[in-house]
């Protein structure tokens, strides 16, 4: 009988969850060599099993049976970075398209993009070592790249410590670059970006500014817009989509739009369960401090405070520190009793995740905060339709215009 593979490490579950999921194709390539390795660790036999691994049943059984498998026939292929929960993933394969590289450093995300997609996100993308797994060729580029540099909040946080923003911030602000990078070596078609609201005016500008340029100095044709995910769920969600096509492809004749923006048609009550746990009612405590602190600053002009949501209307922007009092979207119960935080389901929904995505891998706290930094899977999903649209109908008139050439 074969051994069980003892896993030492998340690089080892990432370059096998990988390889097993593109191992009929050429995308398992750069997994091939260290995952043939890992796998025939747990062989038994003495013969030559590289060509044939032992496929291993009794190790990670979520890449087996999981909610959203990578479809079997598909139409493209992207990659994945700043994965977070999946939400681009999702978009994306409703689209047909097939992922072929995954990175996420955030060990709580990986357990929960593993358990609903089967595979393990690599980790830190900055790494050398970690880009040279990424598939030579690829169509489309995702990216939901960390948004603390840039963003409002993150702004003032980093400030108060005395740190830089932007570019300057050492950790994440140059991230980006490591986008623009993977851009440079493997130009694919198209990219697709996402990023917060603010990104547009920090620095004067300057940010944002220098984000266009890279692009644009990659010989990319880039279309961009603030969009609200309030047309697709009842969360007043600002943020910018930069997408860009290969100028050496699409000659900048690529006739994409942006999908339309509406007020949002879903309410609050739309997304929330007919009962909930206790544990998420706020104690007396907790409500007095958030009543007392809202008036304390009520006095002096200024709005800060907690936000009791109309059950008929949308709700403020979902963050990631929701977890500590939920004090930005509370939800009123009647009878006296005390308003209650959303449960990790409900912000899961807010966000567009449908009920079949697994939350349960990690602790309500997790759960909270992969919701707060993630993206609204519709709004993802109608962009990234537009993308695949464009796409298609320019190497549809190519074949057209010239009959002997291949689809690009």
């Amino acid at each position: 009988m074969a051994n069980k593979i003892q896993i030492t490490t998340d690089i080892d579950s990432a370059i096998i969850t990988h390889y097993l999921q593109n191992r009929d194709s050429q995308f398992a390539v750069p997994f091939e060599k260290d995952a043939l390795a890992l796998l025939n660790e747990g062989h038994n036999s003495k013969e030559n099993v590289v060509s044939e691994p032992f496929i291993p049943y009794n190790f990670l059984p979520e890449l087996f049976s999981v909610p959203f498998p990578a479809p079997k026939e598909y139409d493209f292929t992207f990659i994945d970075l700043f994965a977070g929960m999946g939400g681009f993933r999702l978009a994306m394969q409703a689209q047909g398209g097939k992922c072929v590289f995954s990175s996420e450093w955030n060990t709580y995300a990986q357990k929960t993009y593993l358990a609903n997609f089967g595979e393990m996100p690599f980790g830190d993308i900055t790494q050398e070592s970690i880009k040279s797994y990424i598939p030579q060729q690829f169509d489309i580029l995702c990216a939901g790249f960390p948004c603390q540099p840039f963003s409002i909040a993150g702004v003032s946080k980093k400030k108060s410590l005395g740190r830089e923003t932007g570019f300057k911030d050492k950790t994440q602000g140059t991230l980006f670059f490591d986008v623009a990078d993977i851009i440079s070596r493997h130009r694919p078609k198209a990219f697709y970006l996402e990023n917060v609201k603010n990104l547009t005016s920090h620095d004067k500008g300057n940010t944002f500014r220098v984000i266009r340029e890279t692009l644009e100095e990659l010989n990319y044709s880039i279309h961009y817009q603030v969009m609200d995910g309030q047309t697709y769920v009842p969360q007043h969600r600002e943020r910018i989509m930069i997408v860009g096509f290969d100028r050496k492809r699409f000659h900048d004749k690529e006739n994409f739009t942006f999908p339309e923006q509406h007020p949002s048609s879903r309410t609050i009550g739309d997304i929330l369960d007919p009962t909930t746990d206790k544990k998420y009612t706020l104690s007396d405590k907790l409500w007095n401090y958030l009543q007392a602190y809202a008036e304390k600053h009520r006095a002096k002009g200024n709005g800060f405070g907690f936000g009791l949501v109309d059950l008929k209307g949308i709700s403020r922007t979902l963050s990631a520190r929701y977890y500590k009092d939920g004090s930005e979207i509370l939800i009123p119960q009647g009878n006296g009793q005390n308003p209650r935080r959303l449960s990790p389901r409900e912000c899961a929904r807010l966000m567009g995740y449908p009920d079949t995505y697994l939350l349960n891998q990690v602790s309500d706290v997790q759960a909270y905060r992969q919701c707060g930094n993630s993206v609204v899977v519709p709004l993802i999903t109608a962009v990234s339709e537009q993308i695949i649209k464009t796409i298609k109908e320019y190497e549809r008139n190519t074949i057209i215009r010239n009959p002997k050439r291949a689809a690009i």
